[in-house]
């Protein structure tokens, strides 16, 4: 049964490529959230349909000025670090972690202090127009479950997992698991605590396996996760390869690459996303897609901690899954709109190469721009592909995820592709007027 229709036009992606527009339609959602029918306004059903919804009273007209888009994913958002956002991004990555983030983590045994980052950092992602977040919490399961709760009360779909961290030597004793028996302990009762969470509240509530990343966990507590994961079919999500010196650790410990350890503990896998990757080789890209192993692109926080710029349209093309992710707090905006520009910037660097003392034929990776198009698909629907979600889309049959956006007053006359363009390029947190998740309202500005 039909419970609301929007007519408007709308953008969404087709494939990492496409970017189909649809002017001036009927998109009809049922009361489970879904979109049940889209009527084309050359449709002959067009004028039936929208009499009928005008008469039951549940038709939302937007104007001329306003486009519809799917509502963003953001595969990779460390919650805790919302309060550190835009800080100490000139250090090196082990440095920020231990002068900055691990400090910052360990007050979230505090509830009430979690309670005022949680509900600001949750607004501001659905302010931004996402409607889906994969998160690293804290060690601390209290704070992960008011993350969880707070995700629920305002209506943004998240995917939550309790950090797991118990190396004495890479992880400060305030702050870590006291061991790999206690860390498995306490990831097992948080999975149940969501699942019963989920029971009661509604929404969409995922738990999920989180190791910190192999330098932050013995192999006790790497074997250990890699079996929940597999006992509870969930989702798992880490960093792999993300700088010289997490790469260069791995190899060091273990005599293999980050990607050959995860997989080596049974923690890649099809249901796995992890974060940078840009240290990757050729054969742990091949690994990752035989897993069916997805990747975060994190552009922003990549600028600083990643020591490389992701081959993304390379990785695209071998067939990989990849979506895209703020990375808050290493990436100091919490707004996919930025990441996405941030993506095409990045790949149009690592095409032209960054060091003019070399000849220009030889300075950059050729085929290595991806365009807008490739970015708004990570976004969307390539971020939904990674977590097996039926969203991303506008598309009959997809969760009604989507938001509505003021498009700024062009100077020039303008054709479909660029009013697209415009939309990704320019849009602000104060351009997003409405944004639905399931088809209800969750914001309004």
């Amino acid at each position: 049964m039909i419970s609301q229709v929007i007519e408007g036009s709308y953008f969404t992606a087709r494939d990492c490529d496409q970017v189909d527009f649809n002017q001036d339609a009927l998109i009809c959602i049922d009361s489970e959230g879904i979109i049940s029918r889209i009527v084309n306004h050359d449709d002959p059903k067009f004028g039936e349909v929208r009499r009928q919804a005008e008469a039951q009273n549940i038709l939302t007209r937007l104007s001329d000025s306003q486009y519809i888009l799917p509502g963003l994913i953001d595969l990779h958002v460390h919650a805790p670090q919302w309060a550190q956002a835009g800080l100490a991004l000139d250090r090196p990555l082990n440095e920020w972690l231990n002068t900055y983030t691990f400090p910052l983590e360990a007050k979230f045994s505090d509830v009430n202090f979690a309670r005022r980052v949680y509900s600001q950092l949750i607004m501001e992602l659905l302010a931004n127009g996402t409607t889906t977040v994969m998160f690293f919490g804290t060690i601390f399961n209290e704070s992960n479950l008011l993350l969880a709760k707070q995700c629920a009360q305002l209506g943004l779909r998240g995917y939550i997992g309790k950090v797991a961290m118990d190396n004495p030597d890479q992880t400060p004793e305030y702050y870590r698991d006291l061991s790999a028996k206690q860390a498995l302990l306490n990831t097992e009762e948080f999975i149940f605590a969501i699942q019963e969470l989920q029971s009661k509240v509604g929404g969409t509530l995922v738990p999920v396996i989180t190791p910190r990343f192999v330098p932050s966990c013995t192999d006790d507590l790497l074997a250990g996760l890699g079996r929940l994961a597999h006992k509870y079919d969930l989702p798992i999500q880490s960093h792999c390869s993300e700088s010289d010196w997490e790469h260069g650790y791995a190899m060091a410990r273990f005599k293999m690459t980050d990607a050959q350890v995860l997989d080596h503990f049974g923690l890649l896998t099809e249901r796995s996303v992890m974060a940078h990757t840009t240290m990757l080789d050729h054969d742990d890209v091949d690994l990752f897609k035989a897993r069916g192993t997805a990747i975060a692109h994190c552009p922003i926080s990549n600028a600083f901690f990643g020591n490389a710029v992701l081959p993304t349209k390379r990785i695209l093309k071998n067939g990989n899954k990849v979506g895209l992710g703020t990375d808050i707090s290493g990436g100091y905006s919490p707004s996919l709109y930025r990441n996405m520009q941030q993506a095409v910037m990045a790949s149009q660097m690592l095409e032209d190469g960054v060091d003019q003392t070399i000849v220009a034929d030889h300075r950059g990776v050729t085929d290595s721009r991806i365009s807008i198009k490739n970015a708004f698909y990570l976004a969307t629907l390539g971020g939904a592909k990674a977590l097996h979600l039926n969203a991303g889309a506008i598309k009959v049959g997809c969760k009604a995820d989507m938001q509505v956006i003021n498009k700024r007053t062009s100077l020039i006359e303008t054709q479909a592709d660029d009013i697209f363009e415009q939309l990704i390029y320019q849009t602000e947190r104060s351009d997003i007027k409405q944004v639905f998740i399931g088809g209800t309202l969750v914001y309004q500005n």
